[in-house]
């Protein structure tokens, strides 16, 4: 994917402040905006979107997906009780 730059530098210039900003934070600019003022350089930048998994504590183990367990750990997963949150109000409701 190429980064949009705008803005008023030259395009050296510009592949410059890439270059500087991907190494810097290791992850790829999908956007750039350079504003330069005589010797400062104002940058405004969004890096490109990273993936995300989930991931949960089951029967002791952090996991994403369940998709490599064998058959003795998914029926142990199949058979655990899974706790609810309640608040206090909600069990002296039901208790009374």
């Amino acid at each position: 994917m190429s980064v949009i730059i705008t803005g008023n530098a030259d395009p050296k210039e510009a592949q410059a402040y890439v270059d500087y900003l991907e190494n810097k934070y290791n992850r790829k600019l999908d956007k750039l905006d350079i504003r330069i003022d005589g010797d400062y350089a104002d940058l405004d930048y969004t890096f490109s979107h990273v993936p995300f998994e989930r991931i949960r504590r089951i029967t002791g183990y952090l996991v994403g997906t369940m998709d490599h367990w064998n058959d003795a750990k998914a029926a142990e997963e199949a058979d655990r009780v899974k706790h609810s949150l309640v608040s206090e109000s909600d069990q002296f409701e039901k208790l009374a």
